[in-house]
């Protein structure tokens, strides 16, 4: 079963209706636009240039986000 979809406020939002039952197990697949990353990823070397274009892409997170953010996804989770 596919179900499509996408994320708002750092929530996965099902475009069409469909109901899961409550401890419903999920995988969630990226699909990101071609256009997105425009240069070819297989004429790159480094981790961080064929992810060039996802740096940045995220606002609003906190200024230690990338040191802390398990503690930052605990505290949201409750864990």
């Amino acid at each position: 079963m596919t179900y499509k979809g996408h994320v708002e406020n750092g929530a996965v939002v099902l475009d069409e209706a469909g109901h899961l039952p409550d401890g419903a197990l999920v995988t969630i697949e990226i699909a990101v636009a071609e256009s997105a990353c425009r240069d070819s990823a297989s004429t790159r070397t480094s981790l961080v240039e064929r992810y060039r274009c996802f740096i940045g892409a995220i606002d609003g997170l906190p200024d230690d986000w990338s040191e802390n953010h398990d503690a930052y996804l605990r505290a949201q989770h409750g864990s």
